[in-house]
């Protein structure tokens, strides 16, 4: 929405700070409840359901941020956004699919359903109650949401799988959304959470320098086998001067292993890949190059072959 002028009313502010959105109370506050149901009437206005209102035609789409004020003021006083949604308002990017929008209430408040409330074309809400929301795992926005930490620690118990637990969590670091230790924080102020072990487990893999989950199947795999541990996201500069980023680099014995995932197999990447991998060939390093699939789907072999370029370059085993 445009932003109002310097002499515009409340209402416009409250419009333009909301995106249109606002319960039945704040447009009474400001307006008449004759004013409002005339706008209701002729179609300036829409009912989002009992109580909740929006600043447009009936039938226009709801915008992103207008699906989240609707889960907010519905799910009433106290409710923030959380979860995968509030990661998302906080900036996290990526296509992340959600079916439903997580809204975060007081304890002590009844749990809202609204599943038989709101209409089609917006996502279901799952409201879900908090005992302890602190200080520091708020944050203001619009709407007022978890902090980015809280709302990945949370989306990472509240998803389908522990693949979509680990991505989010690597995605927010990778972005520079969130800090390890940040994440670390949050769990150590939640003993109950799901997965809590999983989740620790891949903060101390990303604070180790993985910032893919491919990366993370790396590092737990040399675990799992036996292998020393890789440095990853190891940075050097090539015979160019550049700087580049190596997915994981065992500096003792100058092995450096690629992993790739489907942005690989694209033409311009495969050729800039391929002008990398020759000018750390030419520095005498070696190179091995696996998918993610292999790493995910065939440790013995991806754990045979790196154990035996380890042993070629002079690891004892």
């Amino acid at each position: 929405m445009r932003m109002p002028s310097d002499d515009a009313d409340a209402m416009e502010w409250l419009l333009f700070e909301q995106s249109g959105m606002l319960s039945w109370a704040q447009a009474t506050a400001e307006l008449t409840p004759a004013k409002v149901r005339h706008l209701l009437a002729t179609g300036r206005w829409g009912r989002v359901c009992r109580g909740i209102l929006r600043a447009a035609p009936p039938g226009e789409p709801y915008r992103r941020e207008q699906q989240w004020w609707a889960a907010v003021l519905a799910a009433g006083p106290g409710a923030v956004l959380a979860g995968l949604a509030a990661a998302t308002a906080g900036g996290l990017q990526g296509k992340w699919r959600y079916e439903t929008v997580d809204v975060l209430v007081p304890h002590q408040r009844r749990q809202a359903d609204l599943l038989r409330r709101l209409p089609l074309g917006l996502p279901a809400v799952r409201v879900r109650r908090a005992r302890h929301l602190l200080a520091e795992d708020r944050q203001r926005g619009r709407p007022d949401r978890t902090a980015v930490a809280r709302a990945l620690v949370d989306a990472a118990q509240w998803v389908r799988t522990d693949d979509e637990a680990q991505q989010l969590l690597a995605a927010g670091c990778q972005q520079r959304r969130v800090t390890p230790a940040e994440l670390a924080a949050v769990l150590d102020r939640m003993p109950r959470a799901g997965r809590r072990r999983l989740i620790r487990e891949t903060i101390n893999d990303i604070a180790g320098g993985a910032e893919a989950l491919s990366e993370i199947d790396l590092v737990r795999l040399c675990r799992r086998y036996g292998l020393p541990a890789p440095q990853a996201q190891q940075q050097r500069r090539d015979t160019d001067g550049r700087l580049r980023y190596l997915d994981a680099y065992w500096p003792q014995w100058r092995l450096h292993v690629e992993v790739d995932g489907g942005h690989h197999m694209d033409v311009r990447h495969w050729a800039a890949d391929l002008r990398r991998q020759n000018r750390i060939w030419i520095e005498g390093d070696r190179i091995l190059r696996f998918t993610a699939f292999d790493i995910r789907h065939r440790p013995d072999e991806v754990a045979a072959q790196l154990r035996a370029a380890l042993t070629s370059a002079g690891w004892p085993g």
